[in-house]
Order: C-alpha cells, then structure tokens, then sequence
C-alpha cells in the first residue's frame, strides 16, 4: 500500500467542477502535480487560447443545466478518455438573510447549484468508474451541512443533501471499486468568501479554535489523499476541516 504522502496519480484522469477559482482551483492544481490529467469545468469561458495547458483541459459548463453536463461530460472524455476522479467542487452560499426573507428563485438556485448538480454531473461520470473498477468521487459539502448556520437556510440544507448525497452512494457502490466521500469544510478564504459581510465573518472566526480560516490549498490536500490509493478504506464518509469547529 502507498504512503499517504506518495500519491502518484499518473495514468488517472480527473474532473473538477467550479475548478477556475478557489478551492476548484487549487484542486486541479494539486491533481495536475500529481500526475493526473485533468478536465476543470467552470461557468465562466476559459480566456482565449487557454483552454488547454499541459494536462490541464479548461472546460466551460453550467452544471445545473443537463444539456451543458452532456457537453462537458463529452469535451471531457474526447481529451481525457474515461474519468476516474470527480470532485464536485461548485458552488455558491447565496444571499445571507432570513428564511422569511429568502425568495423561492434563490431556494431553488442555490439547491440547483450545490445539491442538483452533484446528482447530474456523479451519474454522468460514474458509468466509467464502474467499468474501469476503481473511482473516486468527492464532494465538497460545508460545516453549515452539519451545524444549519443561521441565516443561510437554503446553503446548508443543499449541503446536508450533499452529505446524504455522499453516504447513500457509497454504500450503493461499496464493492465496485469505487469510494465516494465528502468534505466539510468550515470557512476557507477564497474570493467567493470576500463578499461576506464582516460581522458575518467575526462571528464565523469566533467559532474555529484555531483561530484564522482555511486555505484552499489545505482543502485540495486532502481532496488528493481521497483521490488516490492511499484513501483505501473510507466511503461515505465526511471529512471534517474545519480548524476545530466540527464537534461531531
């Protein structure tokens, strides 16, 4: 068996949602140095001229939309061939506020984007997975799946789903080859994070022991380790990174 540190993914191919920023970004980094050729989906267009860089494939989809998932999927397999390694990484918190305040677009939006598009674009990939005998899915859920933050209703409801999401499948695929977990993250500095209003951030900060937020870097990490050989006994599970604010 490796060593947890030794993770060699060459001859594996990954895809990445929400991979042209944050902590999407810095998981296509951390597969890429790890051999892995890697597909990085993302709703906005890859400049011109980058849409490929190396083992980097720069794709353009809308994972909430089935017909862009089709796409993708297809612009995926034409440069990568069959995928091994799905992180489900986009996503967005949406508006903070109140239930009584929250529309029903932005309900429905923020479910779409988090929970929806896990179902569509896993049950797109993992036909290869089973075939090949051997995947990895992870999925980027949220310290709010766990807690329910307050304020943010329709973001951690989508990411407890992400969480049912993540036991459910691992236990329907236990067997194939395939090991499917999920990671709760609590507050990582990205530029999605910027956009909080800071009495929202006190608060956060005042709840991590460790006293500062996550790096995106720290995060894909451990995506690598759950990517790789190394993860061999753990499915359906929640991975907690959260400078010590998980408590269960």
């Amino acid at each position: 068996m490796p060593h947890a540190l030794d993770i060699d993914l060459r001859g594996r191919a990954a895809v990445v949602t929400g991979g042209a920023g944050g902590i999407g970004a810095a998981c296509v980094t951390a597969l890429r140095d790890a051999g892995a050729r890697v597909a990085a989906w993302d709703l906005k267009a890859p400049p011109a001229g980058a849409q490929s860089s190396g083992s980097v494939h720069r794709i353009q989809a809308d994972v909430t939309d089935p017909a862009s998932v089709e796409a993708a999927v297809a612009a995926s397999r034409a440069v990568l061939g069959p995928v091994h390694i799905l992180v489900n990484c986009a996503g967005a918190a949406g508006p903070t506020c109140p239930l009584l305040e929250l529309s029903l677009e932005d309900w429905r939006r923020i479910h779409a984007l988090n929970l929806d598009s896990v179902f569509l674009v896993t049950r797109r990939l993992l036909p290869d997975m089973l075939e090949a005998g051997w995947g990895r899915v992870v999925n980027l859920a949220s310290i709010a799946a766990k807690e329910g933050n307050a304020n943010a209703a329709a973001y951690s409801s989508a990411k407890a789903g992400v969480v049912a999401l993540t036991k459910a499948l691992g236990k329907e695929v236990a067997g194939t080859g395939v090991l499917v977990n999920c990671i709760a993250p609590a507050a990582v500095r990205t530029p999605f994070f910027d956009e909080i209003p800071q009495a929202h951030k006190d608060a956060v900060l005042a709840k991590i022991p460790l006293g500062r937020f996550g790096a995106p870097e720290e995060i894909a990490r451990l995506v690598l380790f759950l990517s790789s050989n190394a993860c061999s006994f753990s499915t359906g599970a929640v991975w907690d990174v959260s400078g010590g604010r998980a408590t269960y």
